[in-house]
């Protein structure tokens, strides 16, 4: 009896293994161009807000901080949602090892970034215009990792937040104060660049094969 039960576990963890090998080769489609867009118009929205009705807070760090990452957070549920729909259609009995692979991608950045602004915070308040960039740097960070189970035209976002971030860092060490748009803009156009590539990325590889 326990020399079965040694056999059956030892079978059902060889084909979990086997499933997490095929979800780890195989190209994830359960990212929606939808919601991602969304949270890309949601950023330049934000900005916008900011910059006209809600100057003070560029002077306002933490103000400014917990505005984005409110924002953040509510793109993250909707892409979350829809993530989560688009896989359990699209990759069926595979869906719950396929995202879990994708989640496990980009986890790591998401935890440095946050990791990252504690630091600042506790420890170097006056450094803290450098967060908008810095973030950028790790989310393409978590975009290039992603990559391989993506259409091949994401290495063109990873590429689009890198520049983006480095650019914020140059020109904030200038007046070392963060601008609405430093965000608005570098998120807002990547999350639709992410977008395009989800609607049109797969078809072509389709196309291709």
């Amino acid at each position: 009896m326990v020399s079965s039960m040694t056999n059956l576990n030892d079978a059902l963890a060889e084909i979990n293994e086997i499933r997490g090998q095929i979800a780890r080769g195989t190209e994830f489609r359960g990212y929606g161009p939808a919601s991602v867009a969304a949270s890309g118009i949601l950023a330049l929205l934000v900005a916008a807000l900011q910059a006209h009705w809600l100057k003070g807070l560029d002077h306002d760090f933490r103000s400014f901080l917990a505005l984005w990452v409110a924002t953040a957070a509510i793109s993250l549920i909707l892409t979350g949602m829809e993530t989560v729909i688009r896989a359990r259609r699209v990759h069926s009995g595979f869906a719950g090892n396929m995202i879990y692979s994708a989640a496990g991608q980009f986890l790591p950045a998401l935890m440095a970034g946050f990791l990252l602004t504690v630091v600042l915070i506790r420890f170097a308040p006056n450094n803290l215009w450098m967060l908008p960039g810095l973030w950028q740097v790790v989310f393409s960070l978590g975009v290039f990792a992603s990559c391989r189970f993506l259409p091949r035209q994401m290495y063109m976002v990873g590429v689009w937040y890198l520049a983006a971030g480095l650019t914020c860092l140059a020109l904030g060490s200038v007046a070392e104060e963060v601008s609405p748009w430093a965000m608005g803009v570098p998120f807002g156009i990547g999350q639709l660049l992410v977008a395009a590539v989800l609607r049109f990325g797969y078809r072509e590889a389709h196309e291709r094969t």
